[in-house]
């Protein structure tokens, strides 16, 4: 078998008062809140090394603010928060624009240090502090670092996790109190019914929390432990949707979710942020990674912050636990209209697609169009559907167009692409992962059926509510993209 459940336990909070060794996440959490010892279901008080706002929650955060510090207020530490436009940003629309514009003010005012900002859309080039999407960002600004606590007003904020830290979405009244005091309460969900009230607006995705304080806890840790040589067909999306079709998009509910093993261990820092990054699809809170000298050296390049590494104790407790063999996993893809939804690739080769979209923070950095474009090359033909490519980030647009890949004779990404009548690389952004107005590039203005890097597949993602979206890793998307059904990358890959 390739996976094995070595225990599982139901979780009783505050189950014992006597010291017993911690997990990472619970040590984390325990010097944020200057405490020796924390235990899962504390309510604690925890200091906030970074928070991270974008520009659909940013104005709301900013509005509760200063609604409930004062039109006067200052934040908490302009040098800890960072502002990142990446979701609506390449639109006419006028309401995305001015979001953008309410986000300048605001930093404006409140002397951001890390605001990148984009004023120029004809041309993301001319704008020199314009990132792209936040989660990749984050890592590639130096904002992500182990032992320390980092919120965001986004869910797959637990990318960062990835870094050996505490990483999680919250939302924008939260954000409002942290930018005002630079804390956070973790208290125990009770009744999440009674006590909030949220309200969505569907066109800008924007989620108001109206509480004072969203309530959590202290979570409780599953380990995931994958071992054994990854098959030079894989990918870290791969091993996340094997994992989210084993335990379920529920599997993880208010869990931490913490990877180790040899496999672990050979991932680069990017398929480690893939990994972490979809731990919200199957309900985690946050997942981690023990960093080691590949994290250390990620991050000292990028940042002289210096950072405390954290472990969990040898005798630490552990809600539940599953082993993977890795080498005996498959290429999987996550279909319509769930992350659990679990197939082979190889399953699903009778399923005729209408176009591949890579990209997103999951599935567009640049190890991953670096991989599609090893496999359109080592294909040697061209594309049957329109395949759209979106750099996560200004720094993944540049490597596309000049980092050469390994075995291509010297041709980078981009040339590779184009031999393979893709379309040529847009501007970087969050892009169609999330649907946006009706002019974002890539969406799915139609019923089409899309095979995708993306981490979400529910209906209405990408756009037309009765689109079909399969989720799969870059090498699956690139190779289905040849055929024009979902198709095993091993088809091109030896």
């Amino acid at each position: 078998m390739a996976s094995s459940v070595i225990s599982s336990s139901p979780f009783v909070c505050k189950s014992s008062k006597v010291k017993t060794g911690m997990t990472m996440t619970e040590k984390i959490l325990a010097k944020a809140s200057e405490k020796s010892q924390v235990v899962p279901g504390d309510n604690i008080w925890v200091n906030v090394d970074v928070l991270m706002t974008h520009d659909v929650c940013g104005p709301g955060a900013f509005g509760i603010f200063k609604r409930e510090f004062g039109e006067k207020a200052k934040v908490w530490d302009p040098e800890k928060i960072v502002v990142i436009p990446d979701h609506y940003i390449f639109t006419t629309d006028k309401r995305a624009n001015r979001n953008v514009d309410i986000m300048r003010e605001h930093c404006k005012e409140q002397n951001i240090k890390y605001f990148y900002d984009i004023t120029d859309l004809g041309d993301f080039r001319a704008n020199p502090d314009y990132k792209g999407v936040c989660h990749v960002a984050l890592a590639q600004e130096g904002h992500c670092r182990p032992g320390e606590v980092l919120l965001g007003t986004d869910s797959h904020t637990c990318t960062a996790g990835a870094f050996g830290q505490f990483a999680t979405g919250i939302g924008n009244t939260d954000a409002g109190f942290v930018l005002g005091t630079g804390k956070i309460l973790l208290k125990r969900l009770d009744r999440i019914a009674s006590n909030l009230f949220n309200t969505l607006n569907f066109y800008n995705r924007t989620i108001v929390f109206e509480a004072r304080i969203l309530n959590l806890q202290v979570p409780p840790t599953m380990r995931f432990i994958l071992d054994g040589e990854m098959p030079s067909y894989l990918q870290a999306k791969d091993l996340i949707l094997q994992i989210i079709g084993e335990i379920s998009v529920a599997g993880a509910t208010y869990k931490t979710m913490e990877f180790s093993g040899t496999t672990i261990e050979g991932l680069t820092m990017e398929e480690r942020m893939t990994l972490c990054n979809m731990v919200v699809e199957a309900g985690g809170k946050n997942g981690v990674i023990p960093p080691d000298a590949t994290t250390f050296n990620y991050v000292e390049n990028r940042t002289s912050v210096p950072f405390e590494p954290v472990y969990s104790d040898g005798n630490a407790s552990f809600v539940a636990a599953y082993r993977f063999d890795v080498s005996k996993l498959e290429p999987v893809v996550a279909k319509p209209h769930s992350p659990d939804n679990r197939a082979l690739a190889r399953e699903c080769k009778d399923v005729k697609i209408d176009r591949v979209y890579i990209g997103s923070c999951t599935g567009g950095k640049t190890e991953d169009f670096m991989a599609a474009a090893k496999l359109f090359h080592a294909s040697g033909k061209k594309v049957k559907v329109p395949t759209f490519l979106v750099p996560a980030t200004q720094k993944v647009w540049m490597d596309v167009y000049a980092l050469p890949v390994p075995g291509s004779g010297g041709k980078t990404c981009a040339q590779i692409f184009e031999e393979a009548g893709c379309d040529t690389p847009t501007s970087p952004s969050c892009g169609a992962c999330l649907g946006g107005p009706a002019d974002t590039y890539a969406r799915l203005n139609e019923p089409q059926v899309c095979v995708s890097t993306t981490n979400r597949n529910f209906p209405g993602r990408m756009g037309h509510k009765e689109g079909q979206i399969y989720l799969a890793s870059p090498y699956t998307a690139a190779a289905s993209a040849l055929t024009g059904r979902v198709t095993d990358p091993r088809e091109f890959l030896q």
